[in-house]
């Protein structure tokens, strides 16, 4: 029996060890799985409601470690995080993503000769700015599996020097929570209470450093949002962050509805009704593709190719011009009706990473 530790520190997070966790448990015989969660996201809002929604037992060990900088976040999440390694004596340590506690955990993993699977390995937007790029290198580096969601990683994996053996491609476990949780997500009233008619508004997420750390970048992209809601409703539901610098640089919202963050069967029902995603977000690029609903991405890059190859997904960056003549083109046409979905995205990623560890 393999005694696996999964990681999970900030919301992108959860959704992905959630369906790897259902199936070790399913997997009694082979697989004693704890989870650990290092508290970089947490409060109800961030954290406790995507574990009730994705039915997730409380973590087995909770660092705790909060906000800091970059430096000090992983800084603290390594020194909380090697004693649970002495006390576990885990086979491998999963981690998943592209967040500081991936990195963090990986290389206290890597010092110590502890085994590392790293989900969604070998994705790449080519921009070192990018904290999470910086994240997803140096933790495949060190990893010893490296399970990935799509064939350009892959290549991307391999032109780096990281030999075959080590690559697995398995799909996207994302996709595994999102079909699970899509008919659970219609008991949700969020549309009822926000009044919102499916099909007819558009739903906006922003929370990337280089989108909301400048006044002048957030306050030409709520420009671009205010002149998109005189044509359409837009749903924004604000991550803490992005809602300090709008108060901070006094950014006008009007015309735009802004919620608190939501739970993830709330925010999955809020935009699977969506005619129009904007986003900044990796993993709303995945998902929309798989419902074939259109999605503006606000960045110049991404680490997700496959979603503009066979999706949805445009990169329309942060030009308000740019930004509004992609929602009204994409306000004016009909939800495809020949959805491309990815190979392998089709619910079962987790099975494939469990059996790969085995292997």
């Amino acid at each position: 029996m393999l005694k696996v530790l999964l990681i999970a520190g900030a919301r992108p997070n959860f959704m992905k060890v959630a369906p790897i966790y259902a199936e070790m448990r399913r997997r009694e015989d082979e697989f004693s799985p704890m989870i650990v969660h290092t508290g970089q996201h947490y409060g109800a809002a961030m954290s406790g409601a995507f574990f009730e929604d994705l039915k997730m037992p409380r973590a087995d060990v909770h660092l705790g470690v909060g906000s800091a900088s970059h430096a000090v976040q992983t800084a603290r999440v390594m020194i909380e995080f090697e004693p649970v390694l002495f006390e576990q004596k885990p086979d491998w340590v999963l981690v998943v993503g592209d967040v500081n506690s991936t990195i963090a955990c990986a290389l206290v993993c890597a010092k110590l000769g502890i085994k590392i699977a790293h989900v969604e390995a070998g994705l790449r937007s080519r921009d070192r700015r990018m904290p999470e790029e910086i994240n997803r290198v140096l933790t495949d580096a060190v990893s010893d599996l490296l399970l990935t969601t799509s064939q350009d990683a892959d290549a991307n994996l391999l032109g780096e020097g990281i030999p075959q053996e080590k690559i697995r491609f398995v799909g996207n476990v994302m996709i595994d929570s999102l079909r699970e949780h899509l008919e659970l997500s219609k008991s949700s009233h969020i549309r009822e209470d926000l009044e919102l008619t499916e099909g007819e508004y558009a739903v906006v997420t922003l929370h990337r450093p280089s989108n909301v750390d400048d006044g002048a970048t957030l306050s030409g992209i709520m420009n671009s949002l205010m002149e998109i809601a005189k044509d359409v409703r837009v749903v924004f539901p604000v991550h803490p962050r992005t809602r300090a610098k709008i108060n901070d640089f006094e950014i006008e919202t009007d015309g735009v509805t802004l919620t608190e963050p939501l739970g993830y069967l709330d925010f999955m029902r809020l935009y699977s009704g969506a005619k129009l995603v904007l986003t900044d977000s990796g993993g709303l690029q995945e998902e929309t593709t798989v419902l074939g609903i259109p999605c503006l991405t606000l960045r110049e890059n991404t680490e997700r190719p496959i979603t503009i190859e066979m999706g949805t997904n445009i990169l329309v960056g942060t030009d308000p011009t740019r930004i509004k003549e992609a929602a009204a083109n994409a306000l004016a046409k009909r939800k495809p009706s020949d959805i491309k979905i990815p190979p392998l995205w089709d619910g079962k990623a987790a099975g494939r990473i469990c059996d790969e560890l085995l292997r």
